[in-house]
């Protein structure tokens, strides 16, 4: 591979920060952040919005375009831009739903006929749908998150770095070092905080990069880690390690630590340092040859030793595929067994790679894909600013996540998301389930523990399934989304995958009633939504967010018979008439409540959600932003789904074997 070739060609020495290396390890680095960021995949032909400038003039450029730009969006600016439609494709997608939905332009301004709307659609239909080609991206290596990075060191070293911490009761205290040394990572262009290739790689990241890898070698050299130590380095001879012992060791290691074979001429410089050491000094040198291959971008960047042709599309080879498989779900380094399928090659076998898929997610480090894909996908983390209360914060924010680990553990169909009669309750969210909670085991407490966090039990949902079942009725959920208005944002962007623009500085508050007024909060809200700039997405946000009227702040759903008699022991009779969950989607479905909208969701917008759900997973197993170029994989992975009622590990698989997860473009060496 081309870049390989010119890293080994550079001089000098690096500094980085209090770290002081030679270059023969680390010469390769600053080629590498310029370097592994080609952009775009070229070969898409070139379009331009010109055949539809006449339709956009006339309808649209009046309040999107020249002096006047409203939501940021100028057509003006953009049809001289000289841009491909591609650059654009998101923006045109949105155009192309208002003028579908005759959302836009508003009620008061110029209409289009039937006629100019069907030209419009064929189109899009022309540029964004028959025309494009599915095509793998170009191949860019990124750094490990964060959570990655933390894995992987442990998974290497056989051991967590943690932290000598004393919890005071019922707290909840970070123990992981990395975690706490290393910057957050903040989301990606794709959402998630695994695709890191836009963040830097500063000084203060390789100080802290510095002290976690002598921190991690300290501990592993120490009399306390003997057996993590020889079953990585293999056993130590009395009085130390020998030359060919060490030498052993640096082969042993560096496969591991750059997950891939390394061949021994790369390794020679390593070498030399311990063959050159006195005896005293063997093990000290060993240690900071692993420390130069742990500070190596071979190790903390993923894919830098892929093989492939520059310039031309390829699959990936057997270990890069183990990596993408194994960080997909595990968020960690492929381990022994899927090193050695990729180093024999059966990996890229369709029924061995079937087989690795299965006992991957069979194994507990699937629970990654709750943990970080759906914290981030849904928002989870929202969850535990709920409660002050550190175990009933747990217990809210369990449930969603053992909920759907269950989903991808046993293979449960895909709408089992939106409905579901399984779910997972403990002492803390049991109220929420008044009668379904006598399946549980009983909870007691011991002696001087006055609260204290507790495991879920699963239970099936037998009473009250109109109004529970599935995540999006979870308590946890509903109470971090507070108000119609979010919790219809939450579940339009996060649960029908419709990505709603950021709202107008001028778009006011919901009016409050005046002197004389009696009027009720769907009503004043009616008066908010008369201005057409906030009708445009109120339309679309406000009946999801009223379905969820019949429950208050905290999710307790207020026309169950237990609520409504502790609400009456309360505060007296509960006037339920007010609670208007009625409601209909721009889409024309109507609905009386939340069991109403949940059938919707599950027939006329079924394939909204699960296209939402492929482009989401899709996303997070490549670490980035989906293209135009992806769209053809999502629409057949979508249309195969819904055909045979797909489920959670059969969108796995759909996702593994799919075209731009087994293949890549390398980039040209003179981009």
């Amino acid at each position: 591979m081309a870049l390989i070739c010119i890293w080994s060609a550079l001089p000098g020495t690096l500094c980085f920060g209090s770290l002081r290396l030679p270059t023969i390890h680390f010469s390769f680095l600053p080629v590498l952040l310029t370097f592994c960021c080609p952009g775009k995949p070229k070969g898409f032909a070139a379009s331009s919005p010109e055949p539809i400038r006449p339709f956009l003039e006339q309808y649209c450029v009046k309040c999107h375009g020249g002096e006047k730009v409203k939501g940021k969006l100028d057509f003006a600016a953009l049809l001289d831009s000289g841009e491909t439609l591609e650059e654009n494709f998101e923006l045109w997608s949105s155009v192309r739903e208002v003028l579908e939905f005759e959302e836009m332009p508003p009620e008061d301004e110029l209409q289009p006929g039937d006629s100019d709307r069907k030209h419009f659609l064929a189109w899009y239909q022309e540029h964004f749908v028959d025309s494009v080609e599915a095509k793998p991206a170009f191949f860019t290596p990124r750094r490990l998150s964060v959570n990655e990075y933390r894995n992987t060191l442990r998974s290497l070293l056989g051991f967590d770095l943690e932290l000598e911490i004393f919890e005071a009761e019922q707290t909840v205290t970070e123990k992981s070092l990395v975690r706490k040394l290393l910057p957050t990572d903040p989301p990606g262009a794709s959402g998630f905080t695994n695709d890191t290739h836009g963040n830097p790689l500063t000084t203060v990241i390789w100080d802290q990069y510095s002290y976690l890898v002598d921190r991690g070698l300290d501990e592993l050299f120490s009399p306390d880690r003997t057996a993590e130590r020889e079953r990585m380095l293999g056993p130590q001879r009395v009085g130390g390690f020998t030359v060919d012992a060490a030498k052993k060791a640096l082969q042993v290691f560096a496969a591991r630590a750059w997950r891939r074979p390394v061949a021994t001429g790369e390794l020679e410089p390593f070498f030399q340092s311990v063959e050159e050491a006195d005896r005293d000094e063997l093990t000290s040198s060993l240690k900071r040859e692993m420390k130069a291959m742990l500070m190596s971008p071979r190790f903390f960047y993923r894919g830098l030793l892929a093989e492939g042709t520059a310039g031309k599309r390829t699959k990936i080879d057997p270990h890069e595929l183990a990596e993408r498989l194994s960080y997909f779900l595990w968020a960690d380094m492929p381990d022994e067994e899927l090193s050695r399928l990729a180093e024999s090659g059966e990996l890229a076998e369709p029924a061995v790679l079937k087989g690795q898929i299965k006992r991957l997610l069979d194994d507990p480090a699937s629970r990654n894909l709750a943990e970080n894909f759906a914290v981030e996908w849904l928002a989870l983390d929202g969850i535990e600013g709920v409660s002050n209360n550190p175990p009933v914060s747990d217990a809210l924010v369990s449930q969603p996540l053992d909920f759907v680990d269950y989903l991808f553990r046993e293979d449960r169909p895909l709408l089992e998301l939106v409905d579901s009669e399984i779910t997972f309750v403990n002492v803390h969210t049991a109220k929420f389930y008044p009668v379904d909670r006598k399946q549980m085991t009983a909870y007691r407490k011991e002696k001087g523990i006055e609260v204290e966090s507790v495991p879920n039990q699963r239970i099936k949902i037998e009473h009250n399934a109109e109004s529970r079942g599935g995540i999006l009725t979870m308590p946890g959920v509903l109470a971090m989304n507070r108000g119609p208005v979010i919790r219809g944002t939450w579940l339009l962007e996060r649960i029908l995958g419709v990505h709603l623009g950021e709202p107008p500085p001028d778009v006011g508050q919901v009016p409050v009633n005046q002197v004389g007024e009696n009027l009720s909060f769907r009503e004043l809200f009616e008066k908010h939504r008369a201005n057409v700039t906030c009708a445009v997405c109120h339309d679309k946000i406000d009946p999801l967010g009223f379905s969820l009227q019949a429950y208050d702040k905290d999710g307790v759903y207020l026309r169950s018979k237990e609520a409504i008699e502790a609400s009456r022991k309360k505060t007296g009779p509960v006037e339920l008439a007010s609670l208007d969950t009625t409601g209909q989607l721009p889409t024309g479905e109507t609905f009386a409540d939340f069991a109403d909208m949940k059938t919707i969701l599950m027939t006329t917008q079924r394939r909204a959600v699960v296209r939402n759900l492929v482009e989401r997973t899709l996303a997070y197993a490549l670490c980035r932003k989906l293209e135009i170029y992806d769209q053809p994989t999502i629409d057949e992975i979508t249309d195969r789904l819904i055909e045979k009622e797909g489920t959670f590990r059969e969108l796995v698989h759909e996702v593994v074997f799919s075209l731009p997860f087994r293949e890549t473009i390398f980039p040209d060496a003179n981009l």
